[in-house]
């Protein structure tokens, strides 16, 4: 087994975990809140934490922390690595705790404002709650990127999952047994979201102290501390741009009406799901891959990884993109409807979902071909594209709110991340005939005829259980329990037994685990 498909296979089954224990904790907020305007005001409060927490910690400070860090063991060893961490974690914890306070600060002027709607002062409240969080998770951040980079993926990977822990046990023993309003719950869910936070620092930190890291406050600035600020300081920008466009897409759907930022909110959530679990798992440890082969020179070979990467994205990219389209209501009802969520509020959240099935690849593709830029250490061109597409995003979901609603908002985010997609693989193409997109059709277009027959596989079982008299729940359960792996178990079938490009590697570790079950039975 190589050991490339292994450490994806380590982040990939601690996200799995993760996934799995966020979408309870969905289930959980959506029966309890519903698409409330309570629900919307967390959903939106809880985006500008994250902002941060993308832009000072896993957005651009890791892009440009770890080929800093890798140059950094070349030369002076784990030690100096650990003394460059300690400058990067003491600044980051100064930053973070002034920004936090300035922004609890702007908020309450926001509360003094007389005349806006209940629901603006709700979000605000909860904002002012959740925004310590962000010093917390941006601290982790950086702790995590320092074991990915030696070669400790699981710990980070299973970051989310001390965060969903704590939701489902406060949300789910506290707001169940204890609480008796929504405010109450809410109050139960914040305090569950800060806990869950000290949990995401405290335990990378512990794996780093047994690899022999101190903490040691440091806000010098000598050594490749100003590198790693000149590399960062067009990541910052290319990454606030990034997270303002999420920021301007729920602050719009929550502007629209009570429900729309709780809708985009469950529909990304689901989308996430494969996005998170394969696609962030192979750019985690395809990234300093890249960048250690940059660093030697190697420019065919990091092409090479660029593509079995991209194909191998794309191999879980499209398929789950069709199923999740094929099956979004069987999916929204199974997981959602209950409590507070109606059958109404499926209704208008399955569009959503199609709409953004349709970005799903997109998303995948960008997040990889961004850092492929990362990895040669160019933070500016990601910026440039990533800010043009920021403008038409904005300029199309004003153009389509008002007709086409929270619909429209989901739409203009997909033409934009299209558009970005392109344009970055365009300009790379162009740099390097290593990582040409010419290099991808075969392999392309190969992944989009199994997934078309998977499609057709999966919508014909749809229909027969339509056709056939039970529960909805029940029907619901069995498009989920029984058509997802039915639809997996085609498209992989298929895929080996064409031998599509960009499953290589996991071709061959069936082989190897085949030929041990061989070998044991003789």
């Amino acid at each position: 087994m190589s050991k490339k498909l292994a450490s994806i296979g380590a982040v990939s089954g601690a996200t799995v975990v993760s996934r799995i224990l966020g979408l309870g904790r969905d289930m959980l907020f959506a029966g309890f809140f519903g698409a409330s305007a309570l629900a919307s005001a967390f959903v939106t409060a809880f985006t500008l934490p994250n902002l941060f927490r993308r832009l000072l910690g896993e957005g651009a400070l890791t892009a440009a922390l770890i080929p800093t860090l890798s140059e950094e063991v070349e030369e002076n060893g784990r030690a100096g690595a650990f003394a460059l961490v300690n400058r990067v974690a003491s600044w980051l914890l100064v930053v973070t705790v002034a920004l936090v306070l300035l922004l609890i600060g702007a908020l309450a002027v926001l509360r003094a404002m007389p005349d806006l709607e209940p629901r603006w002062y709700l979000g605000a409240r909860l904002a002012q709650i959740l925004f310590p969080y962000m010093i917390v998770i941006c601290l982790a951040a950086v702790f995590g990127a320092v074991l990915n980079l030696i070669g400790e993926y699981a710990v980070p990977a299973l970051t989310a999952v001390w965060l969903n822990l704590s939701i489902l046990i406060g949300l789910g023993l506290g707001g169940w047994l204890l609480a008796e309003t929504p405010a109450e719950r809410m109050k139960w869910l914040c305090g569950a979201i800060l806990f869950g936070g000290l949990m995401q620092v405290s335990v990378p930190a512990a794996v780093l102290w047994r690899r022999g890291w101190r903490p040691r406050f440091d806000l010098g600035t000598g050594g490749r501390f100003g590198m790693l600020l000149r590399l960062m300081a067009p990541g910052v920008f290319g990454a606030a741009i990034f997270q303002v466009n999420i920021l301007v897409s729920r602050g719009l759907a929550f502007a629209l009406n009570e429900s729309a930022a709780t809708l985009l909110y469950l529909a990304n959530r689901l989308m996430e799901v494969p996005l998170g679990v394969f696609t962030i798992a192979i750019s985690t440890v395809a990234f300093p891959v890249m960048s250690r082969l940059v660093a030697r020179g190697e420019i065919e070979a990091m092409g090479e990884e660029f593509r079995r990467s991209i194909l191998l994205a794309m191999h879980v990219a499209l398929p789950a993109a069709v199923g999740l389209a094929v099956l979004g209501r069987p999916i929204v009802g199974l997981l959602f409807e209950r409590g507070a969520f109606g059958a109404a509020d499926t209704d208008a959240i399955v569009p959503v979902l199609w709409i953004f099935c349709a970005g799903l690849p997109f998303y995948s593709y960008a997040t990889l071909v961004t850092r492929a830029y990362h990895a040669m250490k160019d933070m500016a061109t990601p910026v440039r594209v990533a800010g043009g597409a920021f403008v038409l995003n904005l300029v199309l979901s004003l153009l389509l709110m008002r007709p086409f609603g929270v619909n429209g908002l989901a739409l203009a985010s997909n033409v934009a991340i299209a558009v970005q997609t392109v344009v970055l693989q365009w300009i790379l193409s162009r740099r390097a005939e290593a990582l040409a997109v010419r290099r991808l059709w075969r392999g392309l277009s190969g992944v989009v005829l199994v997934a078309a027959v998977m499609a057709a596989v999966v919508a014909a079982g749809r229909w027969g259980l339509a056709h056939v008299q039970m529960p909805d729940v029940v029907r619901n359960a069995m498009a989920v329990g029984v058509l997802i792996p039915a639809g997996v178990g085609v498209y992989f079938g298929l895929a080996m037994g064409l031998r599509i490009e960009g499953l290589e590697e996991l071709r061959e570790l069936m082989r190897r685990r085949f030929a041990r079950r061989g070998d044991g039975a003789c």
